[in-house]
C-alpha cells in the first residue's frame, strides 16, 4: 500500500485537533445522523434482512477460501471476452501498468470515476509524475479534487464540506480545471449539481481513456459491475475508447446469483435505497458498443497478507457501503482526516494497518481508535465482527512494540490471581487503605494518555469476597 501521507500525526494527536473544529463536528452530525436514519428505514422494509446478510458474509468466505480458483476463472473470461488481464502485486507496480497503458494511447489526460482502489495506491499522482492528468467525475471526488483536500468517507468523500464551502470552491478553482462555474452562482444544491454537470460534461465528450474501479467482479463471465447514483460513471464506462479497470483482488464474487445478494445488500447500506439508480456492468469488448479497447488490473497490495490471517481475513469481506462509519461515535467526532488513509471510520482502524503494517505511528495507533461499542458489527451488511479485529490488531501492535511496563504488570497481575490468598490479601490491603487512594495516578510514558483521561474507580467499604462470607452471619450484610 501507498506510503502514509507526509506530516500526517497519529490518530490522537489528529483527532484532539479535529474535534476542536466546530463546522466539522457540525457538518458531519449532520450527515452521518441523516444517512443512518435512512438506511435503518431502508433495512427495517425487509423481513429477510438477517438471512440476506448471512448469505452475504457466507458467499465472501467461501469466495476467500477458493480466492485462486475464481481470480483464475475470471481472467480466463475475461481475456476470452476480449479483454486484458494485468497483475499488480503492489501500488508501483499498479500505477506503473496504469501509466503505461495511457502512455500507449498517445493521451495525456483520463476522466476518473470514483475508485476506493486507485486513491489506495495513489494513482492520480503517479499519473501526474509522467505528465497524465486524471479528472475525478464522481461530484463529491471533484470537490475534493477542486479543492485541494483529501476524502473524508467512502461513499461521501466531501461529507466534511457544506454547501457554502463548496460553492466557494467551485467559484475559486473550477475554471482553472476546465469550464468555470457560472456567474452568480448560489450555494443552492440545483445550482452546484448543474454547474458540476457543465464542467464535467465537456470532459466526458473529449476522453479518449477512462479509468475505474469495480464493486463486483463476477468469475463465471468476467464482468466488472459498478453501482452509483449519478450516471457519471456510466459515462466514463461508456463514451472512451479505452477503460482501464484497478480492482482489488477481494472484489471477485463466483456467479451472478451471489450477485444478486450483494445488489441487495449494498444500496441498503450505503445510500438506503431499495437499489442503485445506476447499475453498470461490462464484459470484455463488443464492436459498436462501448470502449473498444478494456484492461482490468487486478490489485493485490496487501491483501494476500490479510488473507492468511484467520481473525483479519474477515475484513476482506468489505463491499465499501460505509454503515460503520455512519454509526460510529469515533467517527462522527474525529471525522475522516483524522485516520490518515483513504479508508476512514472502523473499516479504516482494521484494514489500513493490514494493508500497511503498524510500523509507522499513524497505522499504529488505528486499532486504538474505537471505544469496541461493536455498532459497527451490528450494521455491517456482511457481519465484519470489527471490534474483535481490532482487539487482534491491538495484541498485535503490543507484540511488535514490546511494551515491558505493560507486560510487567499483566505478569504481576497473572501472579495475584493464580493464588486465592494473595488475592485475597490484595483486596483487603486495598480496602484498608481506600481513605488514602488517590481518585488519579498520573502515569509516565506510554500510560500517560490512558490515565490522563481517567479516574480511578472508588472502592467500595468491603470485598465481595468479605459480603459473602458474612452474608448469613448475625450482624452481617444482607
Amino acid at each position: 500500500m501507498n506510503a502514509v501521507p507526509l506530516g500526517m500525526p497519529a490518530f490522537p494527536a489528529a483527532a484532539r485537533d479535529a474535534t476542536r473544529n466546530t463546522t466539522l463536528r457540525r457538518n458531519l452530525r449532520h450527515a452521518t445522523h441523516t444517512i443512518r436514519d435512512r438506511r435503518a428505514a431502508a433495512v427495517a422494509e425487509l423481513d429477510d434482512w438477517a438471512g440476506l446478510r448471512a448469505a452475504g458474509a457466507a458467499v465472501k468466505d467461501q469466495t476467500l477460501r477458493h480466492l485462486d480458483h475464481y481470480l483464475e476463472q475470471a481472467e480466463a473470461a475475461v481475456t476470452a471476452a476480449g479483454g486484458q488481464v494485468h497483475w499488480a502485486a503492489d501500488a508501483d507496480e499498479a500505477n506503473r501498468i496504469v501509466a503505461d497503458l495511457v502512455r500507449a494511447t498517445g493521451e495525456t489526460e483520463v476522466v476518473k470515476i470514483k475508485s476506493m482502489a486507485t486513491q489506495e495506491i495513489g494513482l492520480n499522482e503517479a499519473l501526474a509524475e509522467v505528465g497524465i492528468t486524471a479528472y475525478e467525475t464522481d461530484l463529491a471526488e471533484l470537490i475534493v479534487q477542486l479543492g485541494e483536500d483529501r476524502p473524508s468517507h467512502i461513499l461521501v468523500p466531501a461529507i466534511h464540506r457544506n454547501r457554502t464551502e463548496i460553492r466557494d470552491i467551485f467559484r475559486k478553482t473550477m475554471g482553472e480545471w476546465g469550464i468555470p462555474a457560472p456567474e452568480g452562482m448560489s450555494d443552492e444544491p440545483r445550482e452546484l449539481a448543474e454547474a458540476a454537470r457543465l464542467h464535467l460534461r465537456e470532459k466526458f465528450l473529449r476522453a479518449k481513456v477512462a479509468v475505474s474501479g469495480a464493486n463486483f467482479l463476477v468469475a463465471e463471465t468476467g464482468t466488472l459491475v459498478v453501482v452509483e447514483s449519478e450516471g457519471n460513471g456510466r459515462m466514463c464506462l461508456t463514451l472512451p475508447e479505452t477503460l482501464i479497470s484497478v480492482v482489488g483482488i477481494e472484489k471477485v464474487v463466483p456467479t451472478w446469483r451471489d450477485l444478486e445478494v450483494f445488489l441487495q445488500l449494498l444500496p441498503r447500506s450505503s445510500t438506503a435505497e431499495r437499489m442503485n439508480p445506476y447499475t453498470s456492468t461490462w464484459t470484455g469488448v463488443t464492436d459498436g458498443d462501448g470502449p473498444r479497447e478494456f484492461h482490468l488490473v487486478l490489485l493485490d497490495n496487501g491483501r494476500t497478507k490479510i488473507l492468511a490471517d484467520e481473525v483479519g481475513r474477515q475484513t476482506l469481506r468489505c463491499i465499501r457501503c460505509s454503515a460503520c462509519l455512519n454509526v460510529c461515535p469515533v467517527y462522527e467526532r474525529a471525522g475522516g482526516h483524522a485516520y490518515g488513509s483513504v479508508y476512514p471510520g472502523p473499516i479504516g482502524a482494521i484494514l489500513t494497518p493490514q494493508l500497511r503494517g503498524t510500523t509507522s505511528e499513524i497505522d499504529a495507533s488505528l486499532p486504538y481508535a474505537s471505544s469496541l461499542c461493536g455498532a459497527c458489527y451490528e450494521v455491517c451488511p456482511v457481519a465484519i465482527d470489527i471490534p474483535e479485529v481490532l482487539v487482534h490488531l491491538r495484541e498485535k501492535v503490543t507484540e511488535q512494540r514490546g511494551h515491558v511496563v505493560e507486560r510487567a504488570a499483566l505478569r504481576a497481575a497473572g501472579w495475584v490471581m493464580r493464588d486465592p490468598k494473595r488475592y485475597t490479601a490484595l483486596q483487603r490491603a486495598a480496602v484498608r487503605t481506600r481513605a488514602v487512594h488517590p481518585r488519579k495516578v498520573p502515569l509516565p510514558g506510554w500510560g500517560k494518555a490512558w490515565s490522563a483521561t481517567r479516574d480511578l474507580p472508588a472502592l467500595p467499604a468491603e470485598s465481595f469476597r468479605t459480603w459473602w462470607q458474612h452474608r448469613d452471619t448475625p450482624g452481617g450484610t444482607t
